[in-house]
């Protein structure tokens, strides 16, 4: 997939305003639009300049486009990093026009398709526009939703925790530029809380309107890539490396788990890759959700010594030549 310059499609600066923005759309919208055009590629500028101004109309995904894009040149090979967009503060960014199925794959991978719900997903979780109506006498309205994707260790979902996290936010400044502001907030990670999970800070969305009650913020949960674990809902896996000799004769061995270190009986003629649970021993039950523990999956891999030295290389001959093994007879050959 292509890397899109939205600012070289626009044709202007990447510090460009709002306004500068929107009346380069209005003059290439009229340019290209095929009714009127007699440009050979018009329909394709024009759907090309729908798109870089869908992106960029909107502080939001503007913001989040400066920063996935500074060092990527148009036409370069790119695919979005994981969690690209984890620490931005958003309070909507949704469609506001056009067919989201018309726009590229570059597009879509960073904002979602489908409208609203597309980008919501890609942002980090959902948004509410608020609700409005009356309190006391004048008119007041609730504030916006905001949204953030946050990254924990995994150890915090065992143990719980308390955390600083700082989150950037889009925001206009008075020449109209799009500048990001910074907030940081000290978060209670809570026991058991899953990946994909959202953890709600109430008033910490936008402020109301006319003294209505301020919108909540919404933190999604991802876990950091760990290096000996991965996470399936809220089951634990760990690929544990074996002897040889521990997989034939079986053994007692130490586990590592993100609790601590458990016991683990191997039994004879343990092949790799044969899943072996540890049941409970996965993320905790969360007493909010109703949900018990997951389970850590323990995946036995066989590791080989190294024949690097006179007598490990005697002790290999040997088995060649006493043990009736061959591992492709099942092949055929």
């Amino acid at each position: 997939m292509d890397f899109k310059d939205y600012y070289k499609i626009m044709g202007v600066e990447r510090d460009a305003t709002q306004d500068e923005i929107k009346r380069a759309y209005r003059k290439l919208a009229r340019k290209y639009h095929p009714d009127v055009s007699k440009e050979s590629d018009a329909e394709i500028r024009f759907k090309e300049v729908g798109e870089a101004y869908e992106a960029l109309k909107d502080p939001e995904k503007r913001a989040a486009y400066d920063q996935l894009g500074a060092n990527w040149k148009a036409g370069q090979d790119f695919n979005p990093p994981p969690d690209w967009d984890a620490g931005f503060e958003f309070s909507g960014g949704g469609f506001t026009g056009g067919d989201s199925a018309a726009y590229s794959d570059f597009f879509e991978s960073l904002f979602g398709r489908g409208g609203a719900q597309g980008f919501r997903s890609a942002a980090g979780g959902g948004y509410s526009s608020g609700h409005s109506g009356a309190y006391g006498g004048g008119f007041q309205s609730r504030g916006e939703d905001h949204h953030a994707k946050v990254i924990i260790d995994l150890e915090d979902a065992y143990q719980g925790a308390s955390r600083s996290i700082t989150l950037q936010s889009p925001e206009l400044d008075s020449s109209g530029h799009v500048v990001t502001k910074k907030r940081t907030l000290n978060v209670k990670i809570p026991k058991g809380v899953k990946q994909g999970q959202r953890i709600r800070l109430s008033g910490q969305g936008s402020a109301g309107i006319g003294g209505g009650p301020a919108g909540d913020l919404y933190l999604e949960i991802e876990f950091k890539p760990h290096s000996i674990y991965h996470v399936d809902g809220h089951d634990v896996y760990i690929d544990l490396p074996i002897t040889p000799w521990e997989a034939a004769l079986g053994a007692s061995v130490k586990v590592p788990t993100p609790d601590g270190k458990v016991d683990m009986k191997i039994q004879p003629n343990t092949p790799s890759g044969r899943k072996m649970r540890l049941k409970g021993r996965g993320i905790p039950g969360s007493g909010s959700s109703g949900q018990g523990p997951g389970d850590l999956y323990v995946v036995p891999q066989i590791t080989i010594p190294p024949a690097d030295n006179e007598a490990a290389k005697e002790l290999y001959k040997k088995m060649q030549q006493e043990l009736d093994y061959n591992p492709r007879s099942r092949l055929g050959v």
